[in-house]
Protein backbone atom coordinates (compact mmCIF):
# COMPACT_ATOMS: atom_id res chain seq x y z
CA UNK A 1 0.00 0.00 0.00
CA UNK A 2 1.52 3.65 -0.95
CA UNK A 3 0.18 6.85 -0.28
CA UNK A 4 -0.17 8.80 -3.34
CA UNK A 5 -1.60 12.53 -3.27
CA UNK A 6 -3.63 13.87 -6.11
CA UNK A 7 -3.56 17.70 -7.41
CA UNK A 8 -6.44 18.85 -9.10
CA UNK A 9 -8.31 15.89 -7.91
CA UNK A 10 -11.88 17.28 -9.34
CA UNK A 11 -11.24 17.17 -12.80
CA UNK A 12 -11.99 14.17 -15.37
CA UNK A 13 -8.38 12.44 -14.97
CA UNK A 14 -7.33 13.50 -11.49
CA UNK A 15 -10.77 11.84 -10.38
CA UNK A 16 -10.16 8.82 -12.45
CA UNK A 17 -6.86 8.03 -10.50
CA UNK A 18 -8.30 8.70 -7.28
CA UNK A 19 -10.35 5.79 -8.07
CA UNK A 20 -8.24 4.14 -9.47
CA UNK A 21 -5.51 4.07 -6.26
CA UNK A 22 -8.42 3.26 -3.96
CA UNK A 23 -9.27 0.33 -6.49
CA UNK A 24 -5.51 -1.05 -5.46
CA UNK A 25 -5.66 0.10 -1.72
CA UNK A 26 -3.53 2.67 -1.32
CA UNK A 27 -4.46 6.02 0.56
CA UNK A 28 -5.17 8.98 -1.31
CA UNK A 29 -5.09 12.81 -0.70
CA UNK A 30 -7.04 14.44 -3.16
CA UNK A 31 -6.24 17.83 -3.90
CA UNK A 32 -9.01 20.51 -4.76
CA UNK A 33 -9.37 24.31 -4.54
CA UNK A 34 -12.62 23.67 -2.53
CA UNK A 35 -13.78 20.40 -0.62
CA UNK A 36 -17.17 21.22 -0.06
CA UNK A 37 -17.57 21.16 -4.36
CA UNK A 38 -16.57 17.43 -4.18
CA UNK A 39 -18.78 15.51 -1.55
CA UNK A 40 -19.04 13.08 -3.76
CA UNK A 41 -15.26 12.42 -4.85
CA UNK A 42 -13.69 10.43 -1.42
CA UNK A 43 -17.07 8.25 -2.05
CA UNK A 44 -17.15 8.10 -5.92
CA UNK A 45 -17.40 5.30 -8.52
CA UNK A 46 -19.00 2.58 -6.18
CA UNK A 47 -16.05 2.13 -3.46
CA UNK A 48 -15.99 3.33 -0.16
CA UNK A 49 -14.57 6.57 1.41
CA UNK A 50 -11.82 4.98 3.46
CA UNK A 51 -8.66 5.76 2.99
CA UNK A 52 -9.17 9.01 0.71
CA UNK A 53 -8.90 12.93 2.52
CA UNK A 54 -9.91 15.56 0.16
CA UNK A 55 -8.11 18.55 0.81
CA UNK A 56 -7.80 22.39 -0.12
CA UNK A 57 -4.33 23.33 -2.09
CA UNK A 58 -2.19 25.07 -4.38
CA UNK A 59 -0.10 23.79 -6.49
CA UNK A 60 1.31 26.99 -7.20
CA UNK A 61 2.32 27.39 -3.95
CA UNK A 62 5.55 25.23 -3.32
CA UNK A 63 5.08 25.29 0.71
CA UNK A 64 1.52 24.56 0.51
CA UNK A 65 2.90 21.91 -1.71
CA UNK A 66 5.47 20.34 0.60
CA UNK A 67 3.02 20.61 3.50
CA UNK A 68 0.15 18.47 1.91
CA UNK A 69 2.61 16.07 0.40
CA UNK A 70 4.88 15.21 3.33
CA UNK A 71 4.66 11.36 3.86
CA UNK A 72 3.26 10.46 0.36
CA UNK A 73 5.45 7.81 -2.07
CA UNK A 74 4.32 9.75 -5.30
CA UNK A 75 2.36 12.88 -6.68
CA UNK A 76 -0.20 13.02 -9.61
CA UNK A 77 -0.94 16.60 -11.32
CA UNK A 78 -3.50 17.02 -13.05
CA UNK A 79 -4.43 20.51 -12.03
CA UNK A 80 -5.51 23.41 -14.23
CA UNK A 81 -6.70 26.92 -13.40
CA UNK A 82 -8.50 29.08 -16.18
CA UNK A 83 -7.91 32.17 -14.68
CA UNK A 84 -4.08 31.88 -15.36
CA UNK A 85 -2.55 32.07 -18.41
CA UNK A 86 -1.59 29.14 -19.77
CA UNK A 87 1.98 29.76 -19.73
CA UNK A 88 2.06 31.18 -16.40
CA UNK A 89 0.12 28.27 -14.79
CA UNK A 90 2.18 25.13 -16.04
CA UNK A 91 5.67 26.70 -15.49
CA UNK A 92 4.28 28.02 -11.89
CA UNK A 93 2.96 24.36 -11.22
CA UNK A 94 6.32 22.55 -12.61
CA UNK A 95 8.24 24.89 -10.55
CA UNK A 96 6.15 24.10 -7.38
CA UNK A 97 6.32 20.72 -7.60
CA UNK A 98 9.49 20.37 -8.43
CA UNK A 99 10.31 22.30 -5.12
CA UNK A 100 8.00 21.37 -2.79
CA UNK A 101 7.71 17.42 -3.42
CA UNK A 102 11.92 17.42 -3.42
CA UNK A 103 11.32 19.31 0.48
CA UNK A 104 8.58 17.38 1.30
CA UNK A 105 11.12 13.98 0.23
CA UNK A 106 8.40 12.21 -2.38
CA UNK A 107 10.50 10.36 -4.95
CA UNK A 108 7.76 9.94 -8.05
CA UNK A 109 5.69 12.66 -10.36
CA UNK A 110 3.34 11.85 -12.50
CA UNK A 111 1.94 14.84 -14.77
CA UNK A 112 -1.02 14.52 -16.77
CA UNK A 113 0.31 16.30 -19.79
CA UNK A 114 -1.17 17.30 -23.52
CA UNK A 115 -1.29 15.11 -26.92
CA UNK A 116 -0.80 18.11 -28.53
CA UNK A 117 3.28 18.52 -27.58
CA UNK A 118 4.46 14.32 -27.83
CA UNK A 119 5.50 13.86 -30.69
CA UNK A 120 4.03 11.22 -33.06
CA UNK A 121 6.09 8.81 -35.15
CA UNK A 122 7.97 10.98 -37.28
CA UNK A 123 9.33 13.19 -34.67
CA UNK A 124 7.23 16.08 -35.25
CA UNK A 125 5.06 18.07 -32.47
CA UNK A 126 1.20 17.09 -33.18
CA UNK A 127 0.79 20.41 -32.83
CA UNK A 128 2.37 21.41 -35.78
CA UNK A 129 1.01 18.68 -38.19
CA UNK A 130 -0.91 19.76 -41.18
CA UNK A 131 -4.56 20.72 -40.03
CA UNK A 132 -4.15 20.47 -36.59
CA UNK A 133 -6.40 22.67 -35.01
CA UNK A 134 -4.53 26.16 -33.87
CA UNK A 135 -6.98 27.99 -31.60
CA UNK A 136 -6.04 26.56 -28.71
CA UNK A 137 -1.87 26.92 -29.42
CA UNK A 138 -1.68 29.31 -26.68
CA UNK A 139 -2.88 26.28 -24.12
CA UNK A 140 -0.06 23.92 -26.26
CA UNK A 141 2.73 25.80 -25.51
CA UNK A 142 2.17 26.79 -21.84
CA UNK A 143 1.92 23.12 -21.34
CA UNK A 144 5.09 22.83 -23.75
CA UNK A 145 7.28 25.30 -21.26
CA UNK A 146 5.94 23.16 -18.18
CA UNK A 147 7.30 20.51 -19.40
CA UNK A 148 10.60 22.09 -20.41
CA UNK A 149 10.60 23.31 -16.65
CA UNK A 150 10.78 19.58 -15.53
CA UNK A 151 13.18 18.36 -18.38
CA UNK A 152 15.93 21.20 -17.56
CA UNK A 153 15.25 20.61 -13.73
CA UNK A 154 18.09 19.37 -11.37
CA UNK A 155 16.86 18.34 -8.37
CA UNK A 156 16.56 14.19 -7.87
CA UNK A 157 12.51 14.05 -8.55
CA UNK A 158 11.39 11.01 -10.48
CA UNK A 159 9.16 12.33 -12.60
CA UNK A 160 7.45 11.28 -15.95
CA UNK A 161 4.24 13.35 -17.83
CA UNK A 162 1.80 10.81 -19.02
CA UNK A 163 -0.42 11.87 -21.89
CA UNK A 164 -3.09 10.50 -24.55
CA UNK A 165 -1.87 9.61 -27.58
CA UNK A 166 -4.29 11.93 -29.59
CA UNK A 167 -7.42 12.92 -27.08
CA UNK A 168 -9.93 11.36 -24.34
CA UNK A 169 -12.61 8.99 -25.42
CA UNK A 170 -14.86 10.94 -22.67
CA UNK A 171 -17.15 8.18 -22.68
CA UNK A 172 -15.29 5.23 -23.08
CA UNK A 173 -15.37 2.12 -20.54
CA UNK A 174 -12.30 1.04 -18.37
CA UNK A 175 -11.05 -2.03 -20.49
CA UNK A 176 -7.88 -2.29 -18.08
CA UNK A 177 -5.43 -2.39 -20.78
CA UNK A 178 -3.76 0.23 -22.62
CA UNK A 179 -0.52 0.20 -24.60
CA UNK A 180 2.34 3.27 -25.47
CA UNK A 181 2.17 4.71 -28.76
CA UNK A 182 3.65 8.13 -30.32
CA UNK A 183 1.33 11.15 -31.16
CA UNK A 184 -1.95 10.64 -33.62
CA UNK A 185 -4.75 12.92 -33.70
CA UNK A 186 -7.20 9.94 -34.25
CA UNK A 187 -6.02 7.75 -30.84
CA UNK A 188 -8.40 7.53 -27.91
CA UNK A 189 -8.08 6.35 -24.41
CA UNK A 190 -10.74 6.52 -21.32
CA UNK A 191 -9.94 8.29 -18.60
CA UNK A 192 -10.18 4.90 -16.80
CA UNK A 193 -7.77 3.40 -18.59
CA UNK A 194 -5.39 6.38 -18.66
CA UNK A 195 -5.45 6.35 -14.88
CA UNK A 196 -4.51 2.48 -14.67
CA UNK A 197 -1.29 3.82 -16.84
CA UNK A 198 -0.69 6.15 -14.22
CA UNK A 199 -1.19 4.58 -11.60
CA UNK A 200 0.63 1.38 -13.04
CA UNK A 201 3.89 4.15 -13.10
CA UNK A 202 4.02 4.62 -9.66
CA UNK A 203 3.56 1.22 -8.48
CA UNK A 204 6.01 -0.48 -10.83
CA UNK A 205 8.23 2.66 -12.69
CA UNK A 206 9.42 2.03 -16.44
CA UNK A 207 9.72 4.71 -17.89
CA UNK A 208 11.70 8.30 -16.09
CA UNK A 209 11.83 11.99 -17.36
CA UNK A 210 10.03 11.99 -20.47
CA UNK A 211 6.78 12.86 -21.75
CA UNK A 212 4.71 9.12 -22.85
CA UNK A 213 1.86 8.70 -24.93
CA UNK A 214 -0.67 5.83 -23.89
CA UNK A 215 -3.55 4.66 -26.18
CA UNK A 216 -6.67 2.08 -26.43
CA UNK A 217 -5.01 -1.29 -26.97
CA UNK A 218 -7.40 -2.14 -29.76
CA UNK A 219 -8.54 -5.72 -30.20
CA UNK A 220 -8.05 -6.45 -26.53
CA UNK A 221 -11.38 -8.01 -24.42
CA UNK A 222 -12.86 -6.08 -21.62
CA UNK A 223 -10.39 -6.74 -18.79
CA UNK A 224 -11.17 -4.57 -15.60
CA UNK A 225 -8.23 -6.17 -13.66
CA UNK A 226 -5.47 -3.58 -13.58
CA UNK A 227 -2.10 -3.84 -14.50
CA UNK A 228 -2.36 -5.11 -18.13
CA UNK A 229 -0.94 -4.55 -21.59
CA UNK A 230 -1.12 -5.94 -25.28
CA UNK A 231 2.63 -4.68 -25.68
CA UNK A 232 4.15 -6.61 -23.24
CA UNK A 233 6.38 -4.17 -21.82
CA UNK A 234 3.84 -1.36 -20.47
CA UNK A 235 0.56 -1.97 -19.31
CA UNK A 236 -2.38 0.70 -19.23
CA UNK A 237 -4.17 2.91 -20.82
CA UNK A 238 -3.73 6.43 -22.76
CA UNK A 239 -4.02 10.08 -21.43
CA UNK A 240 -3.40 13.66 -21.83
CA UNK A 241 -4.27 16.96 -20.07
CA UNK A 242 -8.04 17.39 -19.02
CA UNK A 243 -8.31 20.00 -21.21
CA UNK A 244 -7.04 18.77 -24.81
CA UNK A 245 -9.52 19.42 -27.67
CA UNK A 246 -11.56 20.71 -24.92
CA UNK A 247 -9.55 22.63 -22.33
CA UNK A 248 -12.30 23.02 -20.13
CA UNK A 249 -12.15 20.46 -17.78
CA UNK A 250 -8.98 20.92 -15.14
CA UNK A 251 -9.52 21.84 -11.88
CA UNK A 252 -6.58 23.35 -9.49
Amino acid sequence: MSDVIVFGAGGRAGRAAVHEARRRGHRVTAVVRDPAKYDDLAAGDGLSADGVRVVAGDILDADDVARLAKGHDAAIAAAYDFGTPPDVFFTGAARALLDGLSSAGVPRLLAVGLASVLETASGTLLMDTPGYPQEYRSFYLGHAAGNEVLRTATTGLDWLVVSPSGDFDHGGPRTGRYRTAPAEAGSRISYADFAIALLDEIDSPAHHRVHLGVERDPGTEENPGGRESGTGENPGGREGSDAEENPGAGER
